[in-house]
């Protein structure tokens, strides 16, 4: 990981595109995680609810942009870190995170980040804090 030498408003961390969220990973996920909460992993609890399918823990696309940061710059520099779930993430949606600078004040950098689907669906939305030195 190289840290950006040259930080300023308008400056876009590298996209961080992903494979679609498949059933192994929810499983995988609710392993790691330790939510295994049925509605995740489990087509009859979905369907029981009115759902199509199983769709992913929020806190999976969290976690990819959590990624998505610590590619960009060491955690240790992470200041603060919030989202706001906009949308469902289906199994088989195809995340894109994304974030860019919207403020630099006395080294400390002020990030909006996203998450779409390849259909446009905004599904987690949020900032982050990172200290530049």
């Amino acid at each position: 990981m190289t840290v950006p030498k040259q930080v300023e408003v308008g400056t876009e961390l590298p996209t961080l595109q992903l494979a679609p969220v498949s059933r192994t990973t929810l499983a995988l996920f609710a392993g790691a995680s330790g939510d295994h909460n049925p509605i995740h992993i489990d087509l009859d609890v979905a369907r029981s609810v009115g759902l199509d399918d199983v769709f992913a823990h929020g806190m999976l696309p969290m976690a990819y942009l959590g990624r998505l940061l610590t590619d960009w710059i060491p955690q240790e520099r992470i200041r603060s870190y919030r989202v706001r779930f906009a949308a469902i993430t289906p199994v088989h949606g195809r995340p894109t995170c994304t974030a860019s600078v919207v403020s630099v004040d006395d080294g400390l950098a002020t990030l909006a980040l996203t998450v779409t689907l390849d259909d446009g669906t905004l599904t987690l939305v949020g900032d982050a804090v990172v200290a530049l030195d």
